[in-house]
């Protein structure tokens, strides 16, 4: 037996040209969506449809070219972490519609401000990511560590899935919005994309730049156990990073695919709640197979049908529920704009 679970000496996929061709296709990506949003419109059906399509094809090939290329343990962990981060990337896009209607944001400035949310949760991610890989290298305790992270977070869930209480977006009593309205004042009417005007001679901030602020401050509570998540899964640093990003990348279209039916997926809480618990007690087992050789590890296949199993229960429950009770089928979130309200997101 070992004195302790000794640090994780990590092995890895991503040699320096395959993190340089990833990062370099991402911002290609991202300039590319940039260019699509430069002039501001409502997207259509249809538009969504092909930039969802196309970003569901394009993970799953480089997840087929990685099987073929390293070998299916390498594939099976992409896919399974994949799955992970775009489950919990939906919980992600229902805060953020929820800000979006909290802030009255024009329809025709939404993918703009998905978009500014999308690339800051992919550098927060990279830090988180980053953070992660130099835990588990230089802390024995690390895994147990992010285990009792999720357990954390699938008890706050579950917790407020069961009480009922809806969830809230209180954009007057967020830190970061209150934070940047002591330093610069703030216009009531939106300015197309721009974020500072001029209004009787000082700079002024617009409602866009607070929106952006409030999404980027919600990307940071979702990095914490998003991160923590896919590690459960994989410990190379490349497939944690490539799973989280194109989980991301696809959300600004997929916001006005699902922006009808996220309301309707009630019980989303409760499955995402059972996958971070799931992945909590699977990154517990690894972390005390390291001392004690008789315990038992979560084979990451068997992860994959569990995953599949609970987003797929949970979709039809809800499906159910809100096709048989239409009155309640918007009942998983509320938009609080007064002062005197609690919480952020979550």
């Amino acid at each position: 037996m070992t004195e302790l679970y000794l640090c994780v000496e990590l092995q890895s996929v991503g040699t320096p040209t395959l993190w340089g061709v990833t990062i370099a296709g991402i911002v290609a990506l991202l300039i590319v969506d940039f260019l699509v949003t430069r002039r501001p419109h409502e997207v259509s059906i249809r538009e969504a449809l092909a930039w969802s399509g196309f970003y569901v094809a394009l993970p799953l090939a480089f997840g087929a070219w990685l099987w073929y290329r390293y070998g299916s343990r390498q594939g099976v962990e992409y896919l399974t972490g994949y799955l992970v981060e775009k489950s919990l990337s939906v919980d992600n896009l229902f805060v953020f519609m929820l800000l979006l209607a909290a802030f009255a944001v024009p329809s025709v400035l939404a993918q703009r401000v998905l978009l500014f949310g999308i690339t800051g949760a992919l550098v927060l991610r990279a830090v988180f990511i980053a953070l992660g890989a130099a835990a588990l290298q230089t802390l024995d305790f690390a895994f147990l560590l992010f285990a009792l992270i999720l357990l954390v977070t699938a008890a706050k869930l579950l917790r407020d899935a069961m009480s009922g209480h809806e969830q809230q977006v209180d954009i007057n009593g967020m830190r970061a919005v209150r934070a940047v309205r002591k330093f610069m004042p703030v216009i009531d009417d939106y300015q197309g994309t721009k974020m500072i005007v001029r209004r009787d001679g000082r700079r002024a901030l617009t409602p866009l730049a607070l929106v952006v602020v409030a999404v980027l401050a919600t990307d940071v509570v979702f990095a914490v156990d998003s991160v923590p998540a896919v590690y459960g899964i994989t410990e190379d640093p490349y497939l944690v990073f490539a799973t989280n990003a194109f989980a991301l990348l696809g959300l600004r279209a997929l916001y006005f695919v699902l922006h009808a039916a996220l309301s309707r997926l009630v019980h989303l809480n409760y499955g995402l709640a059972i996958i971070l618990a799931f992945i909590g007690v699977k990154l517990g087992l690894h972390w005390a197979h390291g001392i004690w050789k008789g315990v038992p590890e979560i084979p990451t296949l068997a992860s994959l049908g569990v995953i599949i199993g609970v987003l797929v229960v949970v979709t039809l429950t809800s499906l159910y529920v809100t096709r048989t009770s239409r009155s309640n089928g918007g009942g998983q979130g509320t938009i609080v704009n007064t002062s005197g309200g609690k919480g952020e997101s979550r």
